[in-house]
């Protein structure tokens, strides 16, 4: 039988991977560090490979670099020995919901889950840390000793990784910390994206110009879509003396422009005024035909007849909006006005002014359009009006600072089409706002989007309102906040879910990160030491349940935690079903032959035991070799 890895995937052996297959010379050997020889790549040839000239020196060159990056990278391509773990006890409707909530270390989240959603997120929200000083709290394994960590900061993790507990502007790595912590999450988000997925990133003046290089490296500057501008409140903050500062940013990128699809929004009410005129297509706006433009367009300029004959063109430094034919079908449909005018930018013939200007029908039609590039206030609202949000869901108490509202968020997810399998990933979950968003969204467009949120499980401040409550981190916070807005939700669009085909999802599986199930003896079994081996009679850890266990299967083998599971009682034994016969699982002791030959009459395509379910290795060839005779499709595998 084969026997499941239970770790996350080695990204950097499937880049070699990828590497030989183009470049099969760059492709060496080099000694480890536990002296086995592994496959490497020679950077020098590799550079050599991609260069037309002789590759000398390559100090210059034009890029982002920081005090960690390589480490960065290096972590994000290194696998963990996490799980998830659930918990039903916080869970909202855990068997038939298909939206997570996950407790910790987002980094670490990530590495769990790149292979059950590699490729299938359709859109990421994130609103990280705005590096203003004190305000994140991840971890980091770059720096070199304990000493060092304890005389900075004064707090490590369980693993002797550094804790940022307060990134001061005093601090010499002050960007340099954040970076990395940014670097090492995006690099690894970006392969969770479909290829026509985009992620939003909200942020403010303190790292923008860094965040946007960094984007520009993982996600490619020709996949840069647009860095919008939010005005988000009426100004204040640290440069207020000089300017008032009025915006926040929400810079968007997609994992491949080509495959994207166009964004729409609706208008504004602002701009819905401005379409005052009306024909039989609908209401619209006159829109001028010659606009400012000193490109040399020779088939943007060319004479237009005017009612009284004359013959117009756009003057020097304009141009049509138009090529000629396009304008001969816009004319066509009655959708070209002429205004008799001697101010206009058109000149005649003789290169005179002009007595006649045009203009462009545009309609309203169904109310939405491309986005500005500038969000207005009046269509999303302000920073404010989430904390207003909040506060009022728990009761006009104020248990979170600035989180993000809703409208702003259901704006960004309304901009792709939503499709049956639109999962939403937010990994700086905060309050969860993103959560929110999508249910009201659903409930408006009988949409059925899922969300996947992380959130580090981050301590509220001893003496907070929030603490007070019984709120002990912030992560308590954002999974109320989901069941306040939920059976908000129901009420308030009560009328609307009757039309539903489907039950508005407003339930959520809870997950926390945890240390692997299995014991060190399934990873190392050289390394365990003979004296030792009598507590080892199982290689799971003494304190797993069968649901662990079946978490960890299900992201081993690359599936997505949303599926349904189903538990059965078969022939006394506790089996359970993920997404119908797709994976079966059994991690009773002492397997049951006639259970297996229940499991053979539905031929499920996969299943997994314990390996210390079989009495020894007799009874183990019994099974494979009854399952295989049985239901020869099946694969088994072992814990």
């Amino acid at each position: 039988m084969k026997k499941l890895d239970m770790q996350t995937p080695d990204i950097t052996e499937g880049n070699i991977e990828k590497i030989a297959g183009i470049f099969p010379n760059v492709v060496t050997e080099k000694e480890s560090a536990d002296g086995s020889v592994v496959k490497a790549v020679d950077f020098d040839l590799l550079r050599q490979a991609l260069s037309k000239d002789l590759v000398e020196d390559e100090n210059e060159r034009y890029r982002l670099d920081w005090p960690g990056k390589k480490a960065s990278l290096l972590k994000a391509n290194t696998p963990i020995f996490k799980t998830l773990r659930p918990v039903r006890e916080d869970s909202v409707d855990f068997d038939t919901t298909e939206n997570l909530f996950i407790e910790g270390d987002n980094f670490e989240v990530l590495k769990i889950l790149q292979e059950s959603y590699l490729g299938k997120i359709k859109m990421i929200y994130i609103d990280p840390p705005y590096n203003t000083g004190k305000d994140f709290v991840y971890s980091d394994n770059f720096t070199v000793s304990k000493e060092e960590y304890e005389e900075e900061i004064g707090v490590e993790d369980e693993e002797g990784n550094k804790l940022f507990k307060e990134n001061t502007r005093t601090n010499p790595r002050f960007h340099s910390d954040w970076c990395s912590m940014m670097y090492e999450r995006l690099l690894i988000s970006r392969d969770l994206l479909k290829d026509d997925g985009v992620i939003f990133v909200s942020i403010d003046d303190s790292e923008v110009h860094n965040l946007r290089k960094i984007c520009d490296e993982i996600f490619g500057d020709e996949n840069f879509i647009t860095n919008f501008v939010w005005n988000s409140s009426t100004g204040g903050g640290i440069r207020s003396r000089f300017v008032n500062q009025s915006h926040q940013y929400i810079l968007c990128y997609a994992k491949n422009i080509t495959e994207t699809e166009m964004f729409f929004a609706s208008l504004s009410e602002d701009a819905k005024k401005q379409y005052k005129k009306e024909d039989k297509n609908g209401l619209y706006r006159e829109k001028d035909f010659a606009w400012k433009n000193s490109s040399w367009g020779t088939n943007q300029k060319y004479f237009i007849e005017c009612p009284d004959g004359e013959k117009v063109k756009p003057k020097d430094g304009y141009l049509f909006r138009f090529i000629r034919a396009t304008f001969d079908e816009a004319l066509s449909k009655d959708m070209v006005v002429f205004k008799s005018t001697k101010n206009g930018p058109l000149v005649n013939e003789k290169g005179e002014q002009a007595n006649w200007n045009l203009y462009i029908k545009k309609y309203l039609g169904d109310g939405t359009g491309a986005p500005g590039s500038v969000i207005p206030k009046d269509l999303v609202g302000i920073n404010n009006e989430g904390t207003t949000e909040l506060n009022v869901l728990f009761d006009n108490n104020s248990y979170f600072e600035s989180p993000k509202n809703v409208r702003l968020l259901k704006f960004l997810f309304s901009l792709l089409e939503n499709e049956s399998d639109d999962i939403l990933l937010d990994f700086f979950s905060g309050s969860a706002t993103t959560a929110h968003a999508v249910m009201e969204l659903n409930a408006e467009d009988c949409g059925n989007r899922r969300f996947v949120l992380a959130q580090l499980p981050e301590e509220t401040p001893v003496g907070s309102e929030a603490h007070k409550a019984g709120y002990k981190t912030i992560a308590e916070i954002g999974k109320e906040r989901i069941r306040r807005a939920a059976k908000k939700i129901r009420e308030e669009y009560k009328e609307k879910l009757a039309e539903h085909t489907t039950p508005l999802d407003t339930g959520f599986r809870v997950y926390k990160t945890d240390t692997t199930n299995m014991k060190d003896v399934f990873y190392h079994p050289a390394e365990v030491k003979q004296g030792s081996l009598l507590g080892m009679a199982s290689n799971v850890k003494d304190d797993r349940t069968a649901e662990d266990l079946l978490t960890q299967v299900i992201l081993g083998l690359g599936l997505e935690l949303s599926l349904p599971i189903e538990k059965k009682e078969i022939r006394g034994q506790s089996v359970y079903f993920v997404a119908g016969n797709a994976l079966v699982a059994c991690f009773d002791d002492h397997i049951n032959l006639d259970m297996i030959d229940d499991l053979a009459k539905i031929s499920p395509l996969k299943v997994v035991f314990k390996d210390a379910s079989f009495k020894n290795d007799s009874d183990r060839m019994n099974v494979e070799t009854r399952m295989k005779r049985l239901s020869p499709e099946t694969a088994i595998t072992v814990l």
